[in-house]
C-alpha cells in the first residue's frame, strides 16, 4: 500500500521549469548554449548592444566565414571575426574591470581628435579583453571624476538618460546667486534645447567675487551646468565633478591620478546597477597584486587605438573595394621589382635614386699622426738610391 502513495507523491511535485528559449530572427528557436551575437560582442566591450548591431549589419562581422545577420544566436564553437580578425566572445561571464580617474583641466574625452589634442584615451592602460568606455563625458575645460569600464551594460546603466543617476559638480562662479534665482535654477530654466533644472544647489560660500556651488543634476547634455549659470549672466571659472551615481571621487586620487576599483567594489556597483554578477569566484590576489589593486598611479601617455565603429576594415578601402597588396591599415601597397626589391621609395632615376635614398654607413676614419708624415718623403728618398744603383 506504500507504493501508490509514494507515486502519488510523486505526481504532486512540481516539474522543473525548462530554461527559456531564445528565439532567432525569424522566430524559430535557437539550440541550447547558444547566445545572441550582439549581446556577447556587447559584453566583450565594444560598445553598447545598439552599436552591436549596427555594426552587424555594416556587414563587418561573420560567423565561420559566412556574413553575420542582425540576431543571430553563436555557441562557443563558433569563430566570429571582426573586420576578418578572430575574436574571443565571453560565452562565460566576467567581472568588468573598472577605472577611477582624476582628469585635469586640456584633456578631451575623445578617441579621435583631428586637432591632435591630448586626449584622456591615451593614458589608459592596456586591456585583454574588449575596450575602454569612457563612463560620461567632461569637455576640455571641466575636471574632476571620470569613470572608465570594459562593460558596455554597466556604461549604459550609468548613462542612459531614462536611469536619471545623479551627478555632482562643485562649481566656481563669477558672482553670487541671489534666492530667487537659486529658486529658478531648482525649479527650472529655459535654455536653448529644451527647459533645465538642478535637483539641488548648496552656497558653499568663497572669497571676493568668486562663489562656490554644490549643484547636483540628473542630466548629461552638452555643457549644461555652464550654461544654467550663464542664464543669469554669472560665468563659470571652475567646474569640477565629484560624484557619479554611487561612485565618489577619493581625495586621494589627485589630478592626472588613476585607480582601479577592487573586485568586491565592481560586484557591489553590477549589484547597483541591477546587473548580473558572474558566478564564477573571485579570484585569488597576491598580496602584491592586492597592493598594487589600491594603489594610486599616474597613467603613462601611449597612443591609443581608434573605436572599432570608426575603424576601416582591412580587406575594404573607403569605396567598399578589396584592397592589393595593403598590410597594415591606411598603409599603402609597395610596388616590388623585376627581383623583389621594394621600390616604393625609389625617384624618378631608378635606381640611382634608390641609392642616394639608401643611407651609407658611418666611416671609421683614422687620425693621422706625426710618423704618418714623414712616411712620404723616405719613400722617395729610397726610390732615389735605387735608381741610382
Amino acid at each position: 500500500m506504500a507504493r501508490p502513495f509514494k507515486q502519488q507523491l510523486d505526481t504532486a511535485r512540481k516539474a522543473p521549469q525548462p530554461a527559456p528559449v531564445e528565439l532567432d530572427a525569424d522566430g524559430v528557436a535557437m539550440p541550447q548554449h547558444t547566445q545572441r551575437l550582439h549581446k556577447l560582442l556587447a559584453l566583450a566591450g565594444l560598445g553598447s548592444r545598439r552599436d552591436m548591431e549596427e555594426l552587424i549589419a555594416s556587414g563587418r562581422v561573420t560567423i565561420n566565414g559566412q556574413t553575420a545577420q542582425v540576431g543571430a544566436g553563436v555557441t562557443a564553437h563558433d569563430v566570429v571575426r571582426v573586420d576578418g580578425r578572430p575574436l574571443k566572445l565571453p560565452f562565460e561571464a566576467e567581472l568588468p574591470q573598472v577605472l577611477i580617474y582624476h582628469k585635469p583641466e586640456g584633456e578631451i574625452v575623445s578617441q579621435d581628435d583631428p586637432e591632435g589634442r591630448a586626449t584622456v584615451f591615451d593614458k589608459l592602460p592596456r586591456i585583454k579583453q574588449g575596450k575602454w568606455i569612457a563612463i560620461g563625458r567632461l569637455d576640455i575645460n571641466t575636471s574632476g571624476l571620470l569613470i572608465f569600464t570594459n562593460s558596455g551594460e554597466l556604461a549604459n546603466r550609468f548613462m542612459h538618460p531614462r536611469y536619471e543617476v545623479e551627478r555632482e559638480y562643485a562649481v566656481r562662479v563669477f558672482g553670487e546667486l541671489t534666492d530667487d534665482q537659486i529658486a529658478m535654477l531648482t525649479h527650472g530654466v529655459e535654455l536653448e534645447d529644451g527647459p533645465a533644472s538642478f535637483d539641488r544647489i548648496i552656497a558653499q560660500g568663497g572669497e571676493g567675487a568668486n562663489h562656490w556651488y554644490q549643484v547636483i543634476i540628473r542630466e548629461g547634455r552638452n555643457r549644461e551646468v555652464r550654461r544654467l549659470f550663464e542664464a543669469f549672466q554669472l560665468p563659470v571659472s571652475r567646474l569640477m565633478r565629484v560624484r557619479f551615481g554611487p561612485v565618489n571621487l577619493p581625495p586621494r586620487v589627485k589630478r592626472g591620478s588613476m585607480l582601479k576599483l577592487e573586485q568586491k567594489q565592481v560586484v557591489e556597483l553590477l549589484e547597483w546597477a541591477g546587473l548580473p554578477v558572474p558566478k564564477a569566484p573571485l579570484k585569488q590576489l597576491s598580496q602584491r597584486e592586492k597592493d598594487k589593486a589600491t594603489t594610486v598611479f599616474v597613467p603613462k601617455v601611449r597612443k591609443q587605438r581608434g573605436s572599432i565603429l570608426n575603424r576601416v576594415p582591412r580587406e575594404l578601402s573607403a569605396e567598399g573595394q578589396p584592397r592589393s597588396g595593403a598590410t597594415r591599415e591606411g598603409s599603402k601597397p609597395a610596388s616590388r621589382g623585376a627581383y623583389g626589391k621594394d621600390t616604393a621609395n625609389r625617384g624618378p632615376e631608378g635606381k640611382e635614386g634608390a641609392r642616394k635614398s639608401t643611407p651609407k654607413k658611418p666611416v671609421n676614419r683614422r687620425i693621422r699622426q706625426s710618423t704618418d708624415l714623414a712616411a712620404p718623403a723616405m719613400q722617395k728618398k729610397s726610390d732615389r738610391n735605387r735608381g741610382r744603383g
